[in-house]
């Protein structure tokens, strides 16, 4: 199972759970303009926590990036990265 992404958003008051990369760059740009804050805190999931005993104790999410709408040209950066991986995507485009 790939790891999953989360953001979090209106200064930690709203999460969402999301599949890839692209699912968080689609929603940041679907909701960020009307988010009450410009800013996204993306995580991935990393390693699990593996408890004294040896068993599983749960997921782990690592902080990957601060999206803040409100920085000169990030909706732009971040509509070409959402175009670039589309394409790579598509069929005939790179994997």
């Amino acid at each position: 199972m790939p790891a999953q992404w989360q953001i979090r958003f209106d200064d930690g008051h709203q999460q969402r759970y999301l599949p890839d990369r692209q699912a968080v760059l689609r929603y940041v740009l679907a909701v960020g303009l009307k988010a009450a804050s410009p800013r996204f805190e993306v995580f991935r999931e990393s390693d699990p926590v593996v408890l004294g005993d040896g068993s599983p104790g749960g997921l782990v999410f690592s902080l990957v990036e601060i999206i803040d709408l409100a920085r000169p040209g990030e909706i732009d950066r971040l509509r070409a990265e959402l175009s670039a991986g589309q394409a790579a995507q598509a069929p005939g485009g790179q994997p």
